[in-house]
């Protein structure tokens, strides 16, 4: 089980008594709450034992700048604070100062203040002196008393009737100790707390507990040894056996101190070049015998009475050696480094220590009968071994080449494509290839046959194709082409090639005039004033086909009106039709049906005729009967073709015979407009 925070409380304090350190505490359990219990109440009880030394020290020597400067520890700032405040109290006390401190120097200072404050105060004769003159009394009232003191009747005035520190409470007062002490059975007193015996002491191994007032010291069992001495504070001081004159030098010596002991030095001092014994006498130093070469290399040492003195070495150098800058030794000469080339042309020069010798320089072979070097061709002694595509020799080496559309790789033997690319040797396009590169062009673009490089522009329309590109006219832009219309009457269709028709008549973008009728053709538009003639009147019937516009008219007679009712003309009608010019008319194109019920008269006797009774120009047009769905129906051909723009009035007329007599004719009048553009 985890030990309890009072155990491992009192281990941080049993460590900090015994070590009086808190760095390197063994830690008694893994428990985060122990360690962190362990650490803060062993700092605590360190912060004791260096506050109560520092409150001891200042009530011995009255100062504390001596013993602070020893260190800059956190233990010495415990020390510092206490001591300090002590010093403060008793300068309080010695005033004649409030024993109250300022609450602002802080909680633990304010006690170590107090503390010191009345224990000078338990020194000090307060009594007065029977020998003093003695003023006249005055008596003075209640009331001026109360005013010239307003304290007068608080129970801590001038300290209470507390020995050490007391609290107002208003209808009483409470005492209490300082530090060290504790408050005694009448509840007024203080006694000192004997640590040594109650065992809060920090003293550790051999150390012996020394109870002081309000606090302890530890005085070291063992002694400081040869040279030392304890002082009261359980340190061990070096004793000055030159200050205290507990040394033994001769009259010719001058004692100086050292940590623990002393030292005996003579009055004569030997001069430089001599050093003195133990008896005082000087002897001479031997400088050459020393570690540090006095002399520079090349020269010898030879030692004096005092001093030394350097001579020079001068050394005989042979053949192919010479003396260096300082003329103390033989260095090897290089012969190779002179101007003249002694080796010749060819040659690599090695110089050697004291001689030299000539050899072939690399890509250079020795003829044997000329005793020359000569250059070694690499590219034909080892063919297709050196570069993967071309080999090129050159004095005393080789390099390597690439054919066309290669470039020499970084190991300067292999070859890599180039990537000509890069280089934008094209006019629109390029795509490198092994060896090589290949142009091309943009969409609307051709290659130029001459130089295989630029780029140019295709004619969409003066290809043999062209004509079929656009319905009316191709207009060539670079890289591609426009398709357009005529200039009135048509607009470009979505796909952008084809022209599309526009119906004035619908978009009422024409110029009719109230009466007339708004006919749309191919291009254009048409007004026709349609009225029917005297005795017909317009059928409600009348409809507006795609292309083709239809007025029909009745037969209405007046009363009694007998060549009206006899004329077999029943209807006449005006129908506008928009025809295109044919470009390849290779055989009849029907462009009219008129369709007939026959008559419910015996088969036999009924007939229906059709024919074109004027307006046929040329003979461009013909009809013929035809049976459809048990229907007659007369077809009108356009049997010539017609080049636009043209207008002609075809009459047709659709006559039942009966017996021979035409008893029904209906006519109908066609307006036929050939454009000059279809689409």
């Amino acid at each position: 089980a985890d030990p309890s925070m009072e155990e491992c409380c009192d281990k941080g304090v049993e460590w900090a008594n015994k070590n009086r350190i808190c760095t390197s505490l063994p830690l008694i359990s893994e428990s985060r709450e122990c360690s962190m219990t362990q650490v803060q109440c062993c700092r605590n009880k360190l912060e004791e034992h260096y506050c109560s030394d520092g409150i001891e020290f200042a009530s011995v020597h009255e100062e504390c700048d001596s013993h602070i400067g020893e260190n800059s520890t956190c233990e010495a700032e415990y020390f510092k604070k206490c001591c300090y405040c002590c010093l403060l109290g008793k300068t309080a006390q010695v005033q004649g100062q409030s024993c109250e401190p300022n609450l602002k120097i802080g909680y633990q200072c304010g006690i170590v203040f107090r503390a010191c404050c009345v224990k000078g105060q338990e020194g000090t004769d307060v009594s007065i002196s029977d020998d003093a003159p003695k003023k006249e009394q005055v008596e003075i009232s209640k009331e001026e008393l109360d005013q010239e003191d307003p304290y007068l009747h608080d129970g801590c005035r001038g300290g209470g009737p507390c020995s050490q520190q007391c609290r107002d409470t208003g209808s009483s007062y409470v005492c209490s100790c300082f530090v060290g002490y504790q408050l005694q059975s009448d509840g007024v007193n203080c006694e000192d707390i004997n640590e040594c015996i109650t065992g809060t002491h920090s003293c550790g191994i051999g150390q012996t507990c020394v109870n002081t007032l309000g606090s302890f010291r530890c005085q070291r069992d063992t002694s400081c040894g040869t040279g030392y001495e304890l002082t009261d504070d359980s340190r061990c001081k070096d004793i000055d056996e030159c200050e205290t004159g507990t040394h033994n030098c001769p009259p010719d010596f001058i004692c100086q101190n050292t940590p623990g002991s002393f030292r005996c030095r003579p009055k004569l001092q030997c001069m430089n070049g001599f050093i003195q014994d133990a008896l005082g006498n000087c002897i001479d130093i031997n400088e050459c015998l020393s570690t540090n070469m006095p002399c520079p290399a090349g020269q010898i040492c030879i030692n004096t009475d005092g001093s030394y003195t350097c001579q020079r070495i001068s050394p005989s150098c042979g053949r192919g050696y010479h003396l260096n800058e300082d003329g103390t030794r033989c260095v090897d000469v290089d012969e190779c480094s002179s101007s003249n080339q002694p080796c010749g042309e060819g040659h690599v020069c090695i110089n050697a220590p004291g001689n030299y010798r000539c050899e072939c320089k690399s890509g250079y072979s020795f003829d044997v009968i000329s005793r020359t070097c000569i250059d070694i061709n690499e590219c034909r002694r080892y063919p297709g071994r050196l570069c993967a595509h071309k080999c090129e020799n050159t004095p005393g080496s080789y390099y390597c080449t690439c054919t066309m559309g290669f470039k020499l790789s970084a190991d300067g033997r292999s070859c890599e494509d180039l990537n000509e690319c890069e280089s934008s040797p094209c006019s629109q396009e390029c795509a490198n290839v092994y060896g090589s590169y290949q142009c091309y062009c943009r969409r609307g673009f051709q290659l130029s046959d001459i130089d295989g490089i630029s780029c140019e522009d295709i004619d969409e329309c003066a290809l043999p194709t062209g004509g079929h590109i656009c319905s009316f006219r191709c207009v060539n832009i670079p890289g591609s082409f426009q398709c357009t219309c005529p200039s009135t009457g048509y607009r470009l269709a979505p796909n952008a090639r084809n022209c599309q028709d526009i119906d004035e008549c619908v978009t009422e973008t024409h110029n009719c005039s109230f009466n007339e009728t708004c006919f749309n053709i191919q291009g254009g538009f048409r007004c026709l004033s349609l009225e029917c003639p005297e005795n017909y009147r317009k059928s409600g019937d009348t409809v507006r086909l795609e292309k083709t516009d239809t007025i029909r008219c009745i037969k209405s007679c007046r009363p009694n009106d007998v060549n009206c009712v006899l004329d077999p003309v029943h209807t006449i009608s005006h129908t506008v039709i928009s025809l295109p010019t044919f470009r390849e008319f290779t055989r009849p194109e029907e462009i009219i049906f008129l369709r007939a019920i026959t008559p419910t008269y015996p088969a036999n006797q009924a007939d229906i005729i059709f024919d074109i009774t004027e307006g046929n120009l040329r003979d461009s047009f013909d009809i013929i009967k035809r049976y459809m769905d048990g229907m007659t129906v007369g077809v009108v051909r356009q049997v010539r073709p017609i080049v636009g723009p043209f207008h002609a009035i075809l009459k047709l007329e659709m006559n039942y015979v009966m017996g021979g007599v035409v008893s029904h004719r209906n006519i109908v009048n066609v307006h036929i407009f050939v454009s000059e553009y279809w689409f």
